[in-house]
């Protein structure tokens, strides 16, 4: 059902969302929780309220442009899900999935007009979210650049500041400057 909101750039209804997301953070009492995108509007975070308290959310300030530019060169090979992107993780041949040689695409949800109608609308129902976790005093801006080298001591401060690191053989390291696009790969 999400999928038909999705495939036309809309924003997944609250109560889908929110759903999927209580029934999943119910089932981990306890546990620390990184949340990508949610809560994404107020009734998000007012469900959020009811089982937690949120004591860091982290905002990345990038620019529109620079957002939809990144966002619209997202490409993936559909029967692997293997995911491109054009500027930092492109295939060998553009178009062409590097495992397999079949075709990668493009969907519609990931062509630039889409992409700016989904930010556009993001941003209007994000700025009370955003307000409300600014009056709590949880919500850290991050405003100097795109890269990771230059994200990562930032967000591994705060993060630091919250729960002890974690340093196990499984644990994802962030990603050097040498291999951009090449993040989230085990310590070896």
């Amino acid at each position: 059902m999400a999928k038909q909101y999705m495939e036309k750039s809309l924003l997944v209804p609250d109560h889908m969302i929110t759903r999927l997301m209580m029934s999943e953070l119910e089932n981990r009492p306890g546990q620390h929780w990184l949340l990508d995108g949610f809560p994404r509007t107020l009734g998000q975070a007012e469900a959020l309220d009811k089982i937690c308290e949120v004591d860091l959310v982290i905002s990345l300030n990038i620019s529109f442009e620079t957002l939809k530019d990144h966002l619209s060169h997202h490409w993936i090979h559909p029967p692997s899900g293997r995911v491109y992107n054009l500027d930092f993780n492109p295939p060998h041949v553009y178009g062409i999935d590097d495992v397999t040689g079949e075709p990668s695409v493009q969907q519609e949800d990931d062509k630039p007009e889409a992409v700016a109608a989904r930010l556009r609308q993001y941003k209007d129902v994000a700025k009370p979210v955003i307000e409300l976790h600014k009056s709590r005093g949880v919500f850290h801006q991050y405003s100097s650049g795109t890269e990771t080298n230059k994200i990562w001591p930032y967000v591994y401060a705060l993060f630091s500041n919250k729960i002890t690191p974690i340093q196990s053989k499984g644990a994802y390291r962030p990603c050097p400057v040498e291999e951009p696009g090449r993040c989230g790969r085990p310590f070896n």
